[in-house]
């Protein structure tokens, strides 16, 4: 699925909630669809951002041995090295330093990104005068666990969306065997990524624009089986239920499930036509709930597709008193019209 990379920004910040922070960074027009020109045009704007700003600092603790108490000293070095008899002392101190966890992190992927095949030259130069202005940081090697350690505040907030773009490309940075260059591996290819990508872009975007359409919306709810187990044993076995998204006012309330497929359509027989389980599995979601009563019983069910091809023109059916509906959304279109189409198909115009 071919969706251009502006896009993939806007359901990136989504994911991530960082739609805020996403707006800090001008990323202007990428001259190839690919997501390391992009990514290296969102590091260096976010640099420079930050450095406008001023970079954040922290406290890192040093040691040394030195003739001047700084900090503590620490007794059991001192004495087994027998410092004192040369007036010196083993000392541990706070250090406040740019040489942050984060700020090292953001000199690395930069370096790492420089180094990467298919990289734009004007990307390159502008990651390039950015690395520069990093010059007192030191780097460090780039591993997965590292992000683990990462804290933010509300000072330091936009660090966490740089970091995020960090980890997403140390995720897919593969380095040659020389270690020279390195090669970006297409996230973009993965259905997988892909499908938790757009899920998490569904959710939060109803989230975000509350006030626009004014349902409450909960994410990743579960929904009880209305089932009662014969034996004990019976009860452990039953599947959860987890609808992606459930939005409720006191009118309506929508149960919408989000799907990523190359396809939207299934082919059976010949004949194009909505995937059969995922219908079956918006039907169990509305049925279970209609026993609970109130707005229950005439709750809506949604199935939500991406698409760059919008031939499909969706379907509506009622079944068992259910209005239940299928939607694409096109992600080959300007944003503003991604934006009213989802909020069109739960009724806002």
């Amino acid at each position: 699925m071919d969706i251009p990379i502006l896009n993939i920004y806007y359901l990136l910040s989504y994911a991530w909630n960082k739609l805020e922070e996403a707006d800090l960074v001008s990323v202007g027009q990428i001259d190839k669809n690919d997501a390391q020109n992009l990514f290296g045009r969102v590091l260096s704007n976010g640099t420079s951002y930050l450095i406008r700003r001023g970079l954040d600092r922290g406290y890192i603790e040093h040691r040394e041995e030195s003739r001047i108490i700084r900090g503590k000293i620490n007794l059991t070095p001192t004495i087994k090295k027998n410092l004192l008899m040369d007036a010196r002392v083993d000392c541990s101190f706070d250090e406040l330093s740019y040489n942050v966890l984060h700020n090292r992190i953001l000199k690395s992927t930069i370096r790492a990104l420089m180094n990467t095949e298919n990289v734009d030259k004007t990307i390159r130069d502008e990651l390039s005068l950015s690395y520069r202005k990093l010059e007192a940081i030191e780097e460090i090697e780039l591993r997965k666990n590292l992000f683990r350690r990462l804290q933010f505040n509300r000072n330091n907030f936009f660090y966490d969306f740089l970091m995020n773009i960090c980890k997403l490309i140390t995720d897919n940075l593969i380095v040659d065997e020389e270690g020279k260059t390195n090669k970006f591996k297409d996230f973009l290819r993965d259905d997988k990524v892909m499908r938790y990508l757009f899920e998490a872009f569904v959710g939060n975007f109803y989230k975000k624009h509350k006030e626009e359409h004014g349902f409450n919306v909960g994410t990743q709810k579960r929904i009880d089986w209305i089932a009662k187990p014969l034996d004990e044993s019976s009860k452990d076995y039953l599947p959860k239920m987890i609808a992606d998204v459930i939005l409720e006012s006191p009118e309506r309330k929508i149960v919408l499930d989000s799907k990523y497929y190359k396809e939207t359509l299934q082919e059976h027989h010949g004949k194009k036509t909505i995937h059969s389980d995922n219908l079956y599995q918006i039907f169990s979601y509305i049925k279970n709930l209609e026993a609970l009563g109130g707005l229950n019983e005439v709750c809506e069910g949604i199935l939500l597709y991406p698409t760059i091809d919008p031939s499909f023109p969706g379907a509506d059916y009622e079944i068992h008193g259910h209005k239940v509906s299928v939607r694409t959304i096109n992600l080959n279109q300007e944003w503003r019209g991604i934006h009213e189409d989802m909020l069109g198909f739960i009724g806002v115009n």
